[in-house]
């Protein structure tokens, strides 16, 4: 029976975030097709474990009975009163103070491993994780030469985690090259003349997650935190006195202040 309501309630949560316009919060958003598959087979196996309960009934004691009544609801609700009660929030330049100003990139790292075991990335998607080290560098130059050129370079939901693991991997390739983005902001504590322009990004779920995009300068107006921007700029080399490193900074030539999207997360695709 208790297997029969763990994989119902696994349905019914599923079921929720389907519905609810939420999976996209906790998954790359490609990757949905995994997401219905698991519910229908969840489905089927609860099912089938309802069957084989129901066949073996005749062995349970009354006072089993009685616990199974008043636990059962009880472990069927649960994962639906989470979804339902827990927010889904967008994580935006709040999410980045709570982590702390501490950027790992400083340290030639893309990423850390925070104490739950998942791995948080900042300002460089870092997908090697998934290739061995010659597939990695065979499969970045193949992307590389979709975005050769001189042409300006425009950056959208659908390429930006793509591009940013580019720009910072071969940013000599980018370099006095015109740059289009749309990004929320964050300030870089203690230095008004430099905002980070980010966007949060999923490469396959909720546990690789990160916040990407390029520190910005040149442009005289200040925004506040969570202000979503659309910007043009040229990029530059710069070395970053907090970071300890050389980082590419994106000299604004044009900016426009722009509504926050939808969804205001994007993937990566492979």
């Amino acid at each position: 029976m208790i297997r029969f309501l763990i994989l119902a309630g696994y349905f019914e949560l599923s079921m929720y975030l389907q519905l609810s316009g939420k999976l996209d919060r906790y998954i790359n958003v490609h990757y949905s097709y995994l997401s219905y598959i698991s519910m229908v087979l969840s489905f089927i196996l609860a099912i089938v474990q309802l069957i084989v309960w129901m066949k073996n009934m005749k062995l349970h004691t009354h006072l089993t009975g009685k616990i199974a009544k008043l636990t059962s609801p009880i472990i069927l609700l649960f994962p639906v009163l989470v979804g339902l009660l827990v927010p889904t929030v967008s994580l935006d330049s709040t999410t980045v103070s709570a982590k702390g100003y501490n950027f790992p990139l400083a340290a030639g790292s893309s990423g850390t491993v925070s104490e739950d075991g998942t791995r948080v990335q900042y300002l460089k998607p870092d997908t090697s994780l998934y290739f061995t080290s010659s597939a990695y560098e065979r499969e970045m130059k193949k992307e590389l030469q979709k975005y050769k050129g001189s042409d300006k370079l425009m950056i959208t939901t659908e390429n930006y985690m793509e591009v940013m693991e580019l720009i910072y991997l071969y940013p000599d390739e980018f370099m006095d090259r015109d740059i289009q983005y749309t990004g929320f902001v964050y300030n870089e504590p203690g230095n008004s003349s430099y905002q980070f322009l980010f966007r949060f990004g999923i490469i396959h779920c909720i546990a690789d997650s990160g916040v990407y995009g390029l520190l910005t300068t040149g442009s005289d107006q200040h925004f506040s935190d969570n202000t979503w921007l659309t910007v043009t700029g040229t990029l530059k080399l710069e070395y970053n006195q907090s970071l300890q490193q050389t980082l590419p900074v994106l000299q604004i030539k044009q900016i426009n202040n722009t509504q926050k999207p939808d969804n205001p997360y994007v993937y990566r695709v492979f």
